[in-house]
């Protein structure tokens, strides 16, 4: 009897999870950043089951902290800090996202969100503007460096034996005799063809160029 082969089963853990944003940022001056939401994405064919885990339950309110998202649509988790104090200004905690389908207790996939509480939002921008100040100006001295003259800068130590070595051959090329020149004292066997001199002569502009560079 043909039995109808099941879907093969997902691997534990490896199921990428998509959840937007990916970092919280709570601002105690602003109690409008003090509910956040996050949005969980499902891109699949099936249903998923997702539940959120803390760090520090204590410390937030998680809106429908467990439920199900359906095939191809999402879902908006509202998380609220409900301990706006400065002992906790400046510490990372920790949202886990797991996700699984509705028929399985393991979990297929997980995403971590981090979520910061911050004194104030004026006083974030003018930390990230200072940092921008300061990576401007490091970047501004580096390229003053390396365009210095005499500093920074590897010393020419004039053409290398090969490039003179190769030069002085082309030379002698070119002053030995061309073929049919009957006339020279010079062997035979050194009698080079017009082909023979042109290459030289190429060779030996290229080389030239190189020592005027150097």
């Amino acid at each position: 009897m043909h039995q109808q082969k099941r879907q093969p089963e997902l691997v534990e853990g490896n199921l990428p999870v998509f959840v937007f944003p990916t970092e919280l940022i709570f601002y105690a001056d602003d109690q409008s950043t003090h509910k956040q939401v996050l949005t969980l994405y499902n891109p699949y064919e099936f249903a998923l089951k997702f539940k959120v885990l803390c760090t520090t339950p204590n410390k937030y309110v998680v809106v429908d902290a467990a439920g199900a998202v359906k095939p191809q649509c999402c879902v908006d988790i509202v998380i609220r800090h409900r301990d706006v104090r400065s002992c906790h200004y400046g510490v990372t905690d920790k949202f886990r996202l797991q996700v699984s389908e509705q028929s399985q207790r393991k979990a297929l996939g997980r995403k971590e969100v981090v979520a910061t509480l911050l004194p104030s939002a004026k006083e974030q921008q003018k930390e990230e503007e200072e940092k921008r100040i300061k990576e401007h100006l490091t970047e501004s001295l580096f390229f003053e460096q390396s365009f210095q003259p005499g500093k920074n800068r590897t010393v020419s130590s004039g053409p290398s034996l090969l490039t003179v070595f190769l030069g002085v051959v082309c030379i002698a090329a070119l002053m030995l005799p061309t073929l049919g020149d009957v006339e020279s004292l010079v062997p035979l066997y050194l009698h080079l063809s017009v082909n023979q001199k042109l290459v030289a002569a190429y060779i030996l502009g290229l080389i030239t160029m190189a020592i005027l560079r150097t």
